[in-house]
């Protein structure tokens, strides 16, 4: 074993003996569409070289990581994933890898681990054997209508600052939410909303947790624009290495 990276859910392995006609595969060069038509290569069951095939259902979705945090910009499929799928590719027609097979949900409802985020955390698996990834402390809620109205917002937009981790990059630089009931219902008022990191506009976790992985690492400084009180402004915040567990979904 080389490395692991249980962040990512990736590990790399050295094989003493490869055949002769082994030949790599390489990644996807242009991003993934939903409809494209993919094919899973695995051992479901001990079934050895087992091809499965279906289309891209989604994309940019966030799975569990066995860390406790969330590994984002995953591939969501229809093709046929069992038990002894995980870890071989995830391929288009044409031979490239699109996703390393990660698990299943329910019927026609699988999960890869995109080229993008294995591109990112494999060489590094390979040359230190481990990846240290990029980490804000702050816990977010996307920001709904519902949201937007309790804190006065005239629409909803942004990432609602929830909470931030004591100590953490966040702490003393984003400004929590209180909680405040309104018609019966837990709302979280009065934090920062974050509406842009380094310039990239935040829609969404999804958004963040994608940026934070495959454009930024520990110890970069990223501007964030805010929407603090009413009014927009930019703070700097330094990334530091994530902790290697969380019990909650913190970036």
């Amino acid at each position: 074993m080389l490395g692991t990276d249980s962040h990512s859910d990736l590990a790399v392995i050295s094989v003493d003996e490869i055949p002769d006609t082994t030949e790599p595969l390489s990644f996807i060069q242009d991003s993934p569409v939903i409809g494209q038509e993919v094919v899973a290569i695995g051992n479901p069951y001990d079934l050895n070289g087992t091809v499965t095939s279906g289309i891209i259902s989604g994309l940019d979705r966030l799975i569990p990581s066995p860390a406790g945090y969330r590994i984002p910009d995953a591939i969501q499929t229809d093709a046929a994933v069992n038990p002894g799928n995980s870890g071989g590719p995830l391929v288009s027609l044409d031979g490239a890898v699109i996703g390393v097979v990660n698990s299943k949900r329910g019927d026609n409802i699988a999960f890869g681990i995109s080229a993008a985020l294995t591109q990112q955390v494999v060489p590094e698996l390979i040359e230190t054997g481990e990846y240290e990834h990029a980490y804000m402390g702050v816990s977010l809620q996307n920001v709904t209508p519902t949201i937007a109205d309790a804190n006065e917002m005239s629409e909803p937009r942004g990432l609602l600052v929830v909470q931030t981790v004591r100590g953490g990059p966040a702490d003393g630089v984003l400004q929590p939410s209180d909680i405040e009931f309104v018609n019966g219902t837990r709302v979280p008022v009065g934090g920062d909303i974050i509406l842009t990191v380094g310039g990239e506009p935040m829609r969404s976790f999804e958004d963040l947790a994608s940026y934070l992985a495959l454009q930024t690492r520990p110890g970069d400084t990223l501007e964030v624009t805010i929407l603090r009180d009413g009014t927009e402004q930019t703070v700097e915040l330094t990334l530091v290495s994530r902790p290697e567990q969380s019990q909650s979904p913190l970036q």
